[in-house]
């Protein structure tokens, strides 16, 4: 494992996690009449921070292409889980909370979890399948999960809705991924005539605007605790699946390393899912609609529209 993947992907997950925040402060404020519409994006173009949240997360994007491009995808996919962390410092800091025992809980479990994947999974890179068989099975059972969850969160006001869509983001982030992996190997081979040839890089960026909706959706209908530990936890499962699945990535499957595997992609969704919960985590719109107190608020009230 690279030390440079290491630093790539930590630093991607550190982009993204500061821009996730600054996307919620401002999409939790966006008009509802938008929820699950491209105008939703076209509203928040005006609002700073949303702008500075998007400057992050392409920022964050790069460096994870970047990684993807010299390691595999099974080894990136759990190190941008870490955003987490990034999201939470951030809201500390903005809050005020301490960690206290669930934040600390969910450091140690998320650290530990990524830790024990890396080790005892000793993932490893290999010949991507070829049977396009194989290769359309699990591109379009993880998209078409997505959209699944996508239809069962069409009501903006239902309490699951943020975390349905965070899930469904998540699965089309980690599918965008494996498709980003395999734009850059088909540049690497055959320069930019076989690059535009595929239909791998116009996929991954109709993945990037529809996720994009769903993300910044799911942070209208409801807080960040809600929807970012989903959209964490989602995406570097769907990375390993695509990984495994097609892209040749190889893990140890003899019995004690597949159990330690496994305990570890459990840590690292309870500890997501512990530091989602965080009362650092800014709240948002509550079940009615209405905007809470608690939110970052970094550009100052805002017309919502309503």
């Amino acid at each position: 494992m690279s030390v440079l993947v290491v630093l790539l992907a930590v630093g991607a997950a550190c982009c993204l996690g500061l821009g996730f925040v600054l996307q919620q402060d401002a999409a939790r404020r966006a008009p509802l009449r938008d929820f699950l519409s491209p105008r939703l994006l076209l509203d928040l173009m005006r609002v700073p921070s949303w702008l500075a949240g998007i400057g992050l997360m392409v920022c964050g994007m790069v460096l994870g292409a970047l990684a993807l491009g010299n390691g595999e995808l099974s080894v990136v996919e759990p190190l941008l889980a870490t955003n987490l962390v990034f999201a939470l410092a951030l809201s500390r800091r903005l809050t005020g909370q301490r960690l206290g025992r669930q934040g600390w809980g969910g450091l140690w479990l998320l650290a530990g979890g990524v830790t024990a994947f890396l080790l005892a999974g000793q993932p490893q890179g290999g010949r991507a399948d070829t049977d396009p068989l194989r290769h359309w099975l699990v591109v379009g059972t993880v998209a078409g999960l997505a959209l699944l969850l996508t239809a069962f969160a069409r009501h903006p006001r239902t309490r699951g809705t943020p975390v349905l869509l965070g899930l469904a983001a998540g699965l089309l982030y980690g599918l965008q991924d494996a498709l980003t992996r395999v734009s850059g190997e088909k540049l690497t081979e055959g320069g930019w005539p076989a690059l535009m040839a595929g239909w791998q890089p116009y996929a991954v960026v109709v993945l990037g605007v529809t996720g994009l909706i769903l993300v910044q959706s799911a942070f209208e209908a409801g807080p960040l605790r809600a929807s970012l530990p989903a959209l964490t936890a989602a995406q570097p499962l769907a990375g390993i699946v695509c990984g495994i699945g097609f892209l040749g990535d190889r893990v140890r499957t003899d019995t004690g390393a597949l159990a330690w595997e496994a305990a570890g992609l459990a840590a690292i969704v309870a500890g997501i899912v512990l530091l989602g919960l965080h009362p650092a985590m800014p709240e948002g719109r509550d079940r009615h609609g209405s905007t809470a107190v608690g939110g970052v608020g970094l550009d100052g009230p805002h017309d919502s529209g309503r």
